[in-house]
């Protein structure tokens, strides 16, 4: 049985996204995509919130979201309880936010990422494993800092 993730951009972030998918599938991941569906012009929020409540309600393990920077996205899904989701535009970053943070979205930059690169960045990302201890003690922090009361 195939692991299952979600991905979603907008406009800025097609062309990679559509590129990613049969990445995806070929590494054994079962993909839901949930937009955008062309290169015409959408708001990224209506797509990262749709891939990040999915990730924040438990229905997916992970996400990944693309626009043309990755900020937008980033800002989006990081307002979703036990959402941690991360730029990387590297293959360190990517690494280091699966092994210190356990990000559980992958945000990618459209307009600043060449496929090749984003399949190493990805490949990266979902096989590097969290280490916990000390790490799990700051993402602890966080939820507590989401649980309290606004």
């Amino acid at each position: 049985m195939s692991e299952k993730i979600i991905i979603a951009a907008d406009h800025g972030g097609y062309t990679l996204k559509e590129a990613l998918k049969p990445f995806l599938a070929q590494m054994g991941f079962a993909v839901t995509d949930v937009g955008t569906a062309s290169d015409r012009a959408v708001d990224y929020p209506d797509f990262g919130e749709k891939a990040a409540g999915a990730v924040s309600t438990g229905l997916f393990p992970l996400g990944i979201l693309i626009c043309g920077s990755g900020v937008g996205m980033s800002i989006v899904a990081n307002r979703f309880p036990g959402v941690r989701a991360a730029l990387c535009l590297d293959e360190e970053t990517a690494r280091l936010s699966r092994m210190h943070n356990n990000a559980n979205i992958l945000v990618l930059a459209g307009r600043k990422t060449d496929p090749e690169t984003a399949f190493r960045i990805v490949r990266i990302w979902l096989t590097t494993p969290f280490e916990g201890g000390r790490h799990q003690r700051r993402l602890d922090k966080i939820r507590e800092i989401e649980l309290k009361p606004k």
